[in-house]
Protein backbone atom coordinates (compact mmCIF):
# COMPACT_ATOMS: atom_id res chain seq x y z
CA UNK A 1 0.00 0.00 0.00
CA UNK A 2 2.53 2.32 0.60
CA UNK A 3 4.34 1.74 -2.83
CA UNK A 4 1.10 2.41 -4.20
CA UNK A 5 0.63 6.04 -2.28
CA UNK A 6 4.18 6.77 -3.37
CA UNK A 7 3.58 5.96 -7.17
CA UNK A 8 -0.08 7.71 -7.15
CA UNK A 9 2.23 10.85 -5.71
CA UNK A 10 4.95 10.27 -8.41
CA UNK A 11 1.92 10.71 -10.77
CA UNK A 12 0.47 13.83 -9.39
CA UNK A 13 3.57 16.00 -9.32
CA UNK A 14 4.05 14.75 -12.94
CA UNK A 15 0.75 16.46 -14.25
CA UNK A 16 1.22 18.92 -12.33
CA UNK A 17 4.72 20.22 -14.04
CA UNK A 18 2.87 19.67 -17.29
CA UNK A 19 -0.14 22.39 -16.19
CA UNK A 20 2.97 24.56 -14.92
CA UNK A 21 4.26 24.63 -18.55
CA UNK A 22 1.18 25.45 -20.21
CA UNK A 23 0.78 28.07 -18.17
CA UNK A 24 3.99 29.71 -19.50
CA UNK A 25 2.81 29.07 -22.77
CA UNK A 26 0.43 31.56 -23.57
CA UNK A 27 2.94 34.19 -22.96
CA UNK A 28 5.35 32.75 -25.41
CA UNK A 29 2.88 32.52 -28.08
CA UNK A 30 2.48 36.44 -28.99
CA UNK A 31 0.63 37.30 -25.31
CA UNK A 32 0.16 39.55 -22.75
CA UNK A 33 -2.26 40.09 -19.73
CA UNK A 34 -4.35 42.98 -19.92
CA UNK A 35 -5.73 43.90 -16.74
CA UNK A 36 -8.92 45.82 -16.39
CA UNK A 37 -10.67 44.72 -19.59
CA UNK A 38 -12.53 41.10 -18.10
CA UNK A 39 -16.04 40.64 -18.72
CA UNK A 40 -17.87 39.30 -15.22
CA UNK A 41 -17.50 35.90 -15.60
CA UNK A 42 -14.99 36.10 -18.40
CA UNK A 43 -11.17 36.44 -16.53
CA UNK A 44 -8.73 34.14 -17.50
CA UNK A 45 -7.65 33.35 -14.32
CA UNK A 46 -6.33 34.58 -10.76
CA UNK A 47 -6.89 38.16 -10.36
CA UNK A 48 -4.59 40.76 -8.39
CA UNK A 49 -6.36 41.29 -5.28
CA UNK A 50 -6.02 37.54 -4.48
CA UNK A 51 -9.95 37.03 -3.86
CA UNK A 52 -9.96 33.94 -6.01
CA UNK A 53 -7.94 31.98 -8.13
CA UNK A 54 -9.74 30.10 -11.10
CA UNK A 55 -11.19 31.27 -14.46
CA UNK A 56 -14.41 33.13 -14.87
CA UNK A 57 -14.64 33.75 -11.66
CA UNK A 58 -14.94 37.44 -11.97
CA UNK A 59 -17.91 39.23 -10.36
CA UNK A 60 -17.51 42.65 -11.73
CA UNK A 61 -16.79 43.94 -15.45
CA UNK A 62 -13.80 45.21 -16.30
CA UNK A 63 -12.33 44.97 -13.09
CA UNK A 64 -8.76 46.83 -12.80
CA UNK A 65 -7.56 43.69 -10.92
CA UNK A 66 -8.93 40.96 -13.61
CA UNK A 67 -7.37 40.17 -16.92
CA UNK A 68 -7.35 38.37 -20.26
CA UNK A 69 -4.83 37.32 -22.52
CA UNK A 70 -4.66 39.48 -25.39
CA UNK A 71 -2.40 40.01 -28.56
CA UNK A 72 0.70 41.46 -27.26
CA UNK A 73 1.08 45.52 -28.43
CA UNK A 74 -3.26 45.19 -28.05
CA UNK A 75 -3.76 46.37 -24.54
CA UNK A 76 -3.39 49.83 -24.07
CA UNK A 77 -5.19 50.03 -27.33
CA UNK A 78 -8.67 48.56 -25.37
CA UNK A 79 -7.79 50.75 -22.27
CA UNK A 80 -6.28 47.61 -19.99
CA UNK A 81 -3.50 48.17 -17.98
CA UNK A 82 0.01 46.33 -17.80
CA UNK A 83 -0.16 44.60 -13.92
CA UNK A 84 2.15 47.14 -12.55
CA UNK A 85 -0.60 50.00 -13.77
CA UNK A 86 -2.74 47.87 -12.27
CA UNK A 87 -1.21 47.29 -9.06
CA UNK A 88 -1.30 50.91 -8.47
CA UNK A 89 -4.47 51.73 -9.54
CA UNK A 90 -5.77 49.36 -7.01
CA UNK A 91 -4.14 51.45 -4.30
CA UNK A 92 -5.83 54.42 -5.17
Amino acid sequence: MNQRLIVSSALASVLAMGMLTSVHAADDNGKEKCYGVAKAGANDCANLSGSHSCAGQSKNAMGVDEWNYVAKGTCAKMGGKSAEEAKMAMKK
